[in-house]
């Protein structure tokens, strides 16, 4: 879901979220050019005073030194005398009733809905950004009203599908993790569950907090080499490793996705390490999820990924031990069910965003009562 960008005229922005106001169960309220949002910081956490009111910021790996005035790599943070703030706390650029199968989540709570927010930022710059339109904007760009963590859950709440979850995702919701926390406790106290898509980018406090509060998180994995993430994400591999395997002890159900893009990161061999790996150190029953790539933001060059591609690195990666292994934004290719690993029986039949649990009863296969692992209820 895309919903601001600065590189729209404000003619356009306003006609695409009126576009989005007819189709999305919930549009931003949009201010006036000359209607200042009412944009109270909000005193950030995870951070340590330095000398001469510099902080160091203690929520991603990056570690931000911000001197007095500055702001953090992700932009949205920043320094004011010696007290860091967050700009973007309450307010959301994205609403959406999404089903959770777009997130994807395929093992949580199929063919329910999640409520669906987002504010502008990030803390990596992938060229092949989807949403590259509130992920690479600023706070100043955010003109919508502000919106308080009660206010989420009442709308969530409100809608005639109602979400059996709140979602943090579309940009990336480490750098909004002040209200995704206070969100996510509305939420929980309100009796929905809350589900995170995150790049995996973010320090070990925080994420240690961040599971206390949520139902599942879902962790984009860019690729399995430090290249891609260096030039293509502008990022770093070893910490999104070193999370993916905090969430494997943590008790937390987790899924990975891999956007697999033609000659960056669909080699055959670099996937057979990834799967092994994620076997070996995760475990063989995390969801693992190869979807399509399309063409967008500074990647127009490459071609859509051929299906086939998909197929083969779903094959492999079996091979090498994972028990679910999903294709992704390629409805009818057939890789989009739940087999059972003992029997290979359907238990959950998919397409596109739409689910059936044909063979899963009370967490099992109901052909051979295998556990299927998950949240299922």
């Amino acid at each position: 879901m895309q919903v601001l960008s600065d590189h729209l005229s404000r003619r356009d922005f306003l006609k695409a979220a009126g576009a989005l106001a007819a189709s999305a169960a919930v549009c931003p309220r949009l201010l006036d050019a000359d209607q200042p949002a009412d944009r109270n910081p909000h005193e950030a956490r995870y951070y340590d005073v330095l000398d001469g009111n510099a902080v160091r910021c203690g929520l991603c790996p990056w570690g931000c030194v911000v001197p007095d005035g500055g702001r953090g790599r992700c932009g949205v943070r920043e320094n004011r005398g010696g007290h860091y703030f967050s700009l973007v706390y309450g307010f959301p650029v994205a609403l959406n009733n999404d089903p959770i199968e777009k997130k994807p989540f395929f093992h949580v709570y199929p063919q329910s809905r999640a409520f669906s927010i987002a504010t502008v930022g990030c803390n990596i710059h992938c060229k092949f950004c989807q949403n590259w339109d509130i992920s690479q904007a600023k706070p100043e760009d955010a003109r919508v009203e502000f919106r308080a963590p009660e206010d989420i859950v009442r709308m969530a709440l409100a809608l005639k599908e109602k979400p059996r979850t709140i979602a943090y995702t579309y940009s990336e919701p480490t750098i909004f993790f002040e209200y995704m926390a206070d969100c996510a406790k509305a939420a929980r106290s309100a009796g929905l569950g809350n589900v995170v898509v995150s790049n995996g980018f973010i320090a070990e406090a925080p994420l240690k907090e961040l599971c206390s509060l949520v139902t599942a998180i879902k962790i984009d994995f860019k690729a399995f080499n430090d290249r891609f993430y260096e030039e293509i994400c502008e990022g770093r591999l070893g910490p999104v490793k070193e999370t993916l395997k905090r969430l494997a002890g943590s008790g937390v159900w987790f899924e990975i996705v891999v956007l697999t893009i033609p000659t960056l990161n669909d080699n055959l061999d670099e996937i057979r390490r990834m799967a092994a790996w994620i076997s070996k150190e995760l475990g063989p029953n995390v969801p693992l999820h190869f979807t399509r790539f399309h063409p967008d933001y500074k990647l127009r060059n490459l071609p859509p990924t051929p299906v086939e591609t998909l197929t083969e690195a779903r094959e492999a990666a079996m091979a090498e031990g994972c028990n679910f292994v999903y294709t992704g934004n390629a409805p009818g290719e057939g890789g989009q069910n739940t087999f059972c690993p003992s029997c290979k029986a359907v238990v959950i039949d998919r397409y596109g965003f739409s689910s059936r649990a044909v063979g899963l009863r009370n967490g099992r296969c109901a052909r051979c009562g295998a556990p299927i692992p998950g949240v299922w209820d």
